[in-house]
């Protein structure tokens, strides 16, 4: 049995896709599909259902998945151990990222990294806060860079930054050459979130109260991205991480105000699993996102 036949078993259970599976393993489709077919006739099981317009794992299929997820987690730590007496800060190292932090944080944390950790492999999976929780459970992840609470079993998390909360309004909107809002103002039927399942949509509905729950009432996007494009052609307004609003992402077309203090806040960490057997890495990436010079972003002092 081959551990990269076990490894796009996995893969395809994350993304319940044969093409994404394949991309995330960076193979080619054919390659993927093959090797899951040796591997059913292998052990003579049927772990993937197949038509053309489904597939899916097969109930055999999700217990030889979870068993999968052990046995290269298992693997994973063997390769580590057998390096701990080299360089922690040399080889691969897998990061995970939720959507709403990623594009941001990050051009300012590899670089800061490649300072520290020059001959670092990092490695970026960009993913749901749900998701990035079974990533760090069955080692698909090294650590991940979360927003808090974030509460796994098993999981060790470190405060990194504070980020700041802006409300973002179309260049001509009456409110554009305010100076502050209060979370009290930022209400109505035009206020633009995230899509359920989002943790920065719920994190939004919590620091500003009179937006409506109701799904029907609420404009939706899939993305930070979506939700700025939407704002700029004059369909709505919002509240942004204030990351999202700096530097390359800056907008003449969008207006961030900020909001009246104690202004609405989220806390970012890093999480790894408790007894990571390469804790100077982790070590390197908080030393990192603290020598960054970025002020969307306040650093947790110890």
């Amino acid at each position: 049995m081959k551990l990269s036949a076990l490894r796009y078993l996995v893969a395809f259970a994350d993304e319940a896709s044969f093409s994404r599976a394949a991309e995330r393993c960076h193979v080619s489709q054919p390659t993927l599909s093959v090797a899951l077919q040796n591997l059913e006739a292998e052990l003579d099981v049927v772990l993937i259902e197949r038509s053309k317009s489904h597939v899916a794992l097969t109930e055999i299929g999700h217990q030889v998945v979870a068993q999968a997820r052990r046995a290269l987690d298992e693997t994973r730590r063997i390769e580590l151990i057998a390096h701990m007496d080299k360089d922690p800060l040399h080889g691969e190292f897998r990061l995970g990222v939720i959507h709403t932090i990623g594009p941001y944080l990050l051009p300012d944390l590899i670089s800061s990294l490649r300072r520290l950790a020059p001959d670092l492999t990092l490695y970026i999976e960009e993913s749901m806060t749900a998701l990035l929780a079974d990533f760090l459970k069955y080692g698909t992840v090294d650590a991940a860079i979360v927003a808090l609470p974030f509460d796994v079993p098993g999981v060790e998390t470190q405060a990194l930054y504070d980020e700041a909360f802006h409300v973002v309004v179309p260049k001509g909107h009456p409110w554009a050459k305010r100076k502050v809002m209060s979370r009290q103002e930022v209400r109505g039927d035009d206020v633009l979130v995230l899509k359920a399942g989002n943790c920065f949509r719920e994190q939004v509905l919590d620091a500003c109260p009179d937006i409506s729950h109701a799904e029907g009432s609420l404009h939706q996007g899939h993305s930070i991205e979506t939700i700025r494009c939407m704002v700029a052609s004059g369909y709505g307004i919002s509240v942004l991480p204030e990351g999202a609003l700096s530097g390359p992402y800056r907008s003449e077309m969008v207006v961030p105000i900020p909001f009246k203090e104690p202004a609405p806040t989220r806390r970012v960490a890093l999480a790894w699993r408790r007894g990571f057997p390469r804790p100077k890495v982790i070590e390197t990436i908080i030393a990192a996102v603290a020598a960054m010079n970025n002020p969307s972003y306040r650093v947790v002092k110890d």
